[in-house]
């Protein structure tokens, strides 16, 4: 971007103005004053003076990657509000100043973007905060689901030992997604038993599909993470079908530390 030539083309085409300046600037003092002609123009569309700003000629041509960054978000927010810029985006900055006394720094958080607001903060998740907890109060919320599915699974002759492990094909789960919501599930919509990780995705991926059909995954989850025998993705299924299925009872009957 320090030369101009980006910028002289992406303004032209955005603002739809044509600009007097040179198509190619070669030296450094005529990619300066081509830089100087884009940008009063792009300040002059934005309706912003020059030391209402966060960049500059000087601070553009010496590459400098904020004021960059800051010039090209106010062209999408001039131009395409409808951008979805990701809110809260910070970046640490940090300066090294070379003085008679040695290195001297300097560091400081730049808010890129407009931060959240309470409204848009995405709800807890439960699962991020159990697993900060002690491992032994994890493990009763296990237990709890363990206990469930073997509850579930028992009238077809299958139960469960380990949750980090048993789930990874997808078999499992698609059985027990099956008692539980009333599938059906032919075999040819499924690898029974999977020989090789695209089978076992294949199986996760459908187990998926059908909770979310269900409205039952607050949080997206990746399969592969299934498929890898990641604990909290695991848990976090599991626990969706635990939820809304487990049979009825009292708060006081709950497994202490078992999320709510």
């Amino acid at each position: 971007m320090f030369d101009g030539l980006i910028l002289h083309h992406l303004f032209q085409k955005l603002a739809s103005h044509k600009l007097e300046v040179e198509e190619i600037a070669l030296t450094a003092a005529s990619q300066k004053r081509k830089l100087a002609v884009v940008l009063e123009a792009t300040n002059q569309s934005l309706e912003v003076e020059e030391h209402q700003v966060p960049w500059s000629v000087e601070t553009i041509f010496n590459k400098d990657l904020l004021s960059t960054l800051y010039l090209l978000m106010a062209l999408a927010k001039h131009f395409q509000p409808s951008l979805p810029l990701p809110k809260n985006v910070q970046v640490e900055v940090i300066t090294v100043e070379s003085t008679k006394n040695g290195l001297k720094s300097e560091k400081w958080i730049e808010q890129l973007t407009q931060r959240n607001t309470d409204e848009d903060q995405p709800p807890k998740d439960i699962f991020d905060e159990l697993f900060k907890l002690d491992p032994e109060k994890v493990n009763t919320v296990k237990e709890a689901i363990v206990t469930f599915v073997n509850e579930k699974l028992d009238r077809l002759g299958l139960s469960v030992q380990s949750l980090d492990t048993q789930f990874a094909d997808g078999v499992l789960l698609l059985l027990l997604i099956g008692q539980l919501e009333g599938f059906f599930l032919h075999l040819k919509e499924f690898y029974l038993t999977p020989s090789n990780p695209a089978e076992m995705l294949h199986n996760v991926t459908l187990a998926l599909e059908l909770l979310k059909d269900e409205g039952l995954l607050n949080y997206p989850i990746n399969p592969e993470d299934i498929v890898n025998k990641d604990a909290k993705s695991t848990l976090r299924v599991l626990y969706s079908l635990f939820h809304r299925h487990k049979l009825k009872e009292s708060a006081d009957g709950m497994p202490q530390g078992a999320p709510n």
